[in-house]
C-alpha cells in the first residue's frame, strides 16, 4: 500500500502535527507500506527554505515544496504562503507514482481538496485528518464574520470535504459532534486520538532534568505551559494568576514554544515587571521528555467556544510525564474529559485567575496529592492514548479502506492491546 501524508510541516519539524505525521508515517512503514509525506520546505511559522526538496528518512519518502516567504507576519501574508503550498502541493500530489491513499491533515486549510482530487483523478482513497474544525476556528478568532458570505462558502467547502473523503479522523469527542453537525457521514467518521510516544517520556524526577539548570530554576515550585499558544488559548487567566504570584519566589512560570499569544503574554511578563516568570524557545523533540519533567504542574488551555474546534495534543506528553495539569476552560473540552476521566488533573473556570492561583499553591503545598495525578495520568495512558496503540488503529484503518471496508471502524483501543511501556514525545 502506498500512503501519502500532505501536511505543511513534516519531520524535522517539532510542531505537534508533523510529530504525529511522522510517527503515523514511521508505523506504516514498520509494516511494510510506502510513505511519501508531501510537506513545506520551511520550518512551519518561520520565511525562508531551509530544508531539502527530497530526503530518505526511516525508509519514508518526504517531498518538499515552495517556501515560505513571509512566516507568520499576518494574516494576508499566510494567505499568500497557504496558496503558495497549496498549489504545489497539489501538483506534487498529482504526479507522484500512483498512492493508494492519501491522508490531508488541515494545515493548511481545505488541503483536504487536494486528496480529494487525487480520488477522482487517480482513484485513490481521500482520509480527512482534522485538527482544526474550519472555518469555525476564523470566525471564533476573529479573521471572519460568522454568516458572511465568505463564512457560507467556506462552510460549503468543508460539508463537501467531510461528506466526499472515503474516512473523517478526528482529535475528540467534541470535534465528532461537530463535523457529524457539518454534515459528515457517521459511518465514515472516526475518534483517534493524538497521542504521548512513550519511547522518549519517561517519568523522572524534577531534579535530574537538565532543563532546570538551563532556565535557572533553582527549587522553585515550577508551573509550566508547554507547547503552541494561540488564539484558541486562554492567556488572560493565567496572566491573572501569575499576577496574584508575582510576589512568590518559590512559585515559578516557565513557557516553552511559540504561537500568536507569545508577544501578548510576553508584554504582560514586562509591564508587570513578573520577576519570576520566563518564555523559551521549543526544545528539540528529543529534549521533550526532560522539559516536561522539568515542571511539578502544567497549564493547559482552551477559550470559551473552542470546544471541538481545537484537542490541545500537549495533554498526552504530560500524562506520559507522570505530572498533574490544571485545564483553564469548559468541562466539556476533549482535553478536560480525558483529564477528569482518569483523575490527572483539575480543572479551573476561564477568568478565574484567582481559582486558578489557588489549585497551584494547592498542589505546591501538597506534593502527595500531586504525585499520585500524575501516577493516575501515567497509567490512562497506556492501551488507550499511547503512540502505539493509536498508530496501530490508525494503520488498521488504512488497511481496511484500501481493502473496501471503508465504513468498518478500527478496533476500539482497550487495555488488551495495549502497547508495552516505552516511552515517547507528545506535545
Amino acid at each position: 500500500m502506498h500512503v501519502v501524508l500532505l501536511n505543511q510541516a513534516f519531520h524535522p519539524d517539532v510542531v505537534a502535527t508533523a510529530q504525529m505525521g511522522s510517527d503515523l508515517a514511521c508505523a506504516l512503514r514498520a509494516r511494510g507500506h510506502r510513505v511519501t509525506a508531501v510537506a513545506s520546505r520551511s520550518i512551519y511559522g518561520k520565511a525562508g527554505a531551509t530544508l531539502p526538496r527530497r530526503e530518505t528518512w526511516n525508509g519514508i519518502d518526504i517531498r518538499r515544496v515552495g517556501f515560505s516567504l513571509f512566516g507568520k507576519r499576518g494574516t494576508l501574508a499566510r494567505i499568500f504562503d497557504f496558496g503558495l503550498f497549496y498549489a504545489l502541493a497539489a501538483l506534487r500530489v498529482l504526479t507522484l507514482p500512483r498512492p493508494d491513499v492519501v491522508v490531508s491533515f488541515t494545515t493548511p486549510p481545505y488541503i483536504a481538496r487536494v486528496g480529494l482530487t487525487a480520488s477522482f483523478l487517480r482513484r485513490s482513497k481521500a482520509v480527512y485528518w482534522v485538527m482544526d474544525v474550519y472555518p469555525d476556528v476564523m470566525v471564533a478568532g476573529g479573521m471572519l464574520k460568522a454568516g458572511s458570505w465568505r463564512v457560507r462558502l467556506l462552510e460549503r467547502l468543508h460539508r463537501r470535504i467531510l461528506r466526499k473523503s472515503h474516512a473523517t479522523v478526528v482529535l475528540g469527542r467534541c470535534m465528532r459532534d461537530l463535523v457529524l453537525a457539518g454534515g459528515a457521514p457517521p459511518e465514515r467518521v472516526h475518534h483517534i486520538g493524538v497521542w504521548a510516544d512513550l519511547d522518549g517520556i519517561v517519568p523522572m524526577a524534577r531534579d535530574r532534568s537538565p532543563l532546570r539548570a538551563r532556565w535557572n530554576l533553582g527549587d522553585a515550585f515550577t508551573v509550566m505551559y508547554s507547547g503552541n499558544f494561540g488564539l484558541g488559548h486562554d492567556a488572560a487567566t493565567i496572566c491573572d494568576a501569575m499576577l496574584r504570584l508575582k510576589d512568590r519566589p518559590d512559585i515559578r512560570f516557565v513557557f516553552v514554544g511559540a504561537g500568536k499569544r507569545r508577544a501578548e503574554v510576553e508584554r504582560f511578563i514586562a509591564e508587570n515587571r513578573i520577576a519570576n516568570a520566563s518564555w523559551h524557545d521549543y526544545v528539540p523533540r528529543e529534549e521533550l521528555g526532560a522539559s516536561l519533567a522539568a515542571a511539578d504542574v502544567h497549564l493547559i488551555s482552551v477559550k470559551q467556544g473552542w470546544e471541538g474546534m481545537i484537542v490541545p495534543s500537549k495533554v498526552f506528553g504530560i500524562m506520559a510525564a507522570e505530572r498533574p495539569a490544571l485545564f483553564v476552560g469548559s468541562a466539556k473540552s476533549e482535553a478536560a474529559r480525558v483529564l477528569a476521566d482518569c483523575g490527572g488533573g483539575r480543572i479551573v473556570a476561564e477568568g478565574d485567575g484567582a481559582a486558578l492561583a489557588r489549585e497551584i499553591l494547592a498542589l505546591r503545598d501538597d506534593p502527595a496529592a500531586a504525585a499520585e495525578m500524575g501516577r493516575r495520568a501515567r497509567a490512562a495512558v497506556f492501551g488507550r492514548h499511547d503512540r502505539r496503540t493509536a498508530t496501530d488503529r490508525w494503520c488498521q484503518l488504512l488497511e481496511s479502506l484500501v481493502g473496501g471496508t471503508a465504513s468498518a471502524a478500527p478496533p476500539a483501543a482497550t487495555p488488551n492491546n495495549a502497547a508495552v511501556p516505552q516511552s515517547g514525545a507528545g506535545v
